[in-house]
């Protein structure tokens, strides 16, 4: 008898035919056959509650003679116990080597299937058609694989440590640099704050010089009048007096007051020039501005009926309406305007024109409410919904302008850029190339949404130049 049937007997003997488990406290009845106590009370327990099955009183039936068995009578089989717990620790009778539907020893391995089984289930139909070898076979050829597979693993672990390793070493070194980098914009920053205080400064004091120096002149030219006045007046008193007198009193020495009158020197002072030569104008301001730029392009579908916008991407026009062009009601009809095609409502905004001034031109360009009167002439002011400055070239176009007129620019840059901070209700102008500040509206609020807004003077009056597309009067 080799080892493994040696091994199977020994399960059958350590094994209750109640449980089909190995013994646990097993007792031997009078016919000589062993169970576990627990399986044996619970089967007779059963078999109480059955008529006509004892024949005896106190007696019952072994469950596999059925022969009668006083229970007084039950021994405790101790060898049995050591046979139970041998056969539970020995290898080779682990459950896991039990077939769990024939509980034969798995001898077999279906490589179908990839799993062990047993010789009663390689004549089952499900295993049948399979490719089947004994286990001892099967165990060589896939330790082999295990084997390498898991040699390949430790490669891809040992690869995986030398790029974890790489990877920490980065992050160490980016955390680095990044920490660096913040040490640096935050120097940075304090240094340019520093130099705005500083030219903050200087531009303020070049105010206060240039505010005292112009006081002085006006002053002087004050005191000045002020003092000819004063002579004015004493002498047309004399002369009130003169008058007042006796003709003969009248009469005598004429020659005296008449000389003070000649003598008497008028002067009227040059006017003193008002016009502010300190320019506010905040170093790396149009950078920032440009942070929050904007791609703006008008509308061609409310523009002006005879303004064209000509797309230079594109190259071609966006708008070339002929006489006649229907005129829809939300096209502007008073003055050659368009708007952006996008309204905003938050938020802050910057974008910047482009111009070519040529002869007398007005044009204005700022913002506007997205509902102003588009066939109406009324002046371009905050009450009316436009946030604008106005651009001037030539002396024809000043006598035109109404009292409510916004700022005016005499001299217009070449490129202008408005930015609009809609929840701090502020429109703002700069010189786009120069940076410096040209004017700003100030409200708590806006009305509404609002529109980048055009205007442009008369025919032959130059070109406005908004992102990518320029506008022109046709004429």
């Amino acid at each position: 008898m080799d080892a493994v049937e040696l091994a199977r007997k020994l399960q059958e003997e350590a094994t209750c035919s109640i449980c089909l488990d190995y013994f646990t406290d097993p007792v031997m009845t009078a016919c000589g056959h062993n169970f576990c106590r627990e399986c044996l009370r619970l089967s007779w327990e059963k078999a109480r509650g059955k008529k006509g099955r004892r024949k005896r009183r106190g007696a019952f039936p072994c469950p596999e003679c059925r022969e009668l068995s006083p229970q007084r009578n039950l021994r405790p089989n101790r060898l049995l116990t050591k046979v139970a717990e041998m056969a539970r620790q020995h290898p080779s009778l682990q459950s896991r080597d039990l077939c769990t539907l024939h509980q034969e020893l798995l001898k077999l391995f279906c490589e179908d299937d990839q799993s062990p089984i047993c010789v009663v289930c390689r004549e089952s139909r499900e295993h049948r058609p399979h490719r089947v070898v004994p286990v001892e076979e099967a165990v060589q050829v896939y330790k082999s694989r295990l084997e390498e597979d898991m040699e390949h693993l430790r490669q891809e672990m040992t690869a995986t440590g030398k790029l974890q390793a790489r990877e920490e070493q980065t992050l160490a070194e980016w955390q680095e640099k990044v920490k660096e980098q913040r040490e640096r914009i935050v120097a940075e920053f304090e240094k340019m704050g520093l130099f705005l205080v500083e030219e903050k400064q200087r531009l303020l004091q070049t105010l206060k010089d240039e505010e005292e120096e112009t006081a002085v002149r006006l002053r002087e030219s004050t005191a000045a009048l002020q003092q000819q006045s004063h002579s004015l007046e004493m002498l047309l008193l004399q002369l009130e007096d003169r008058r007042e007198r006796e003709p003969l009193q009248m009469l005598q020495d004429m020659k005296d007051p008449l000389g003070r009158k000649n003598s008497l020197s008028v002067q009227y002072p040059e006017a003193t020039p008002t016009v502010l030569r300190t320019v506010c104008r905040v170093p790396g301001e149009i950078e920032v501005l440009k942070s929050f730029q904007e791609d703006v392009v008008p509308d061609p579908a409310t523009a002006y009926p005879y303004l064209l916008l000509y797309e230079s991407r594109q190259r071609r026009y966006l708008s070339a309406p002929p006489d006649g062009t229907p005129r829809g009601t939300d096209r502007f009809l008073a003055y050659p305007c368009a708007v952006g095609q996008q309204a905003f409502s938050s938020g802050r905004h910057y974008w910047e024109v482009g111009m070519n001034l040529t002869g007398d031109a007005l044009w204005s360009l700022g913002v506007c409410r997205d509902n102003v009167s588009r066939k109406d002439r009324v002046p371009k002011c905050p009450e009316n919904g436009f946030w604008v400055v106005q651009l001037c070239r030539g002396k024809k176009c000043l006598p035109a302008l109404p009292p409510s007129t916004p700022i005016m620019l005499a001299e217009p840059p070449s490129h202008v850029g408005v930015f609009l901070d809609f929840e701090a209700g502020e429109v703002s102008f700069y010189n786009a190339k120069d940076g410096s500040h040209l004017h700003t509206y100030s409200q708590p609020t806006f009305p509404g949404p609002l529109q980048p807004f055009f205007c442009l003077g008369a025919p032959k009056s130059g070109q406005m130049v908004i992102s990518t597309v320029t506008l022109w009067v046709k004429g």
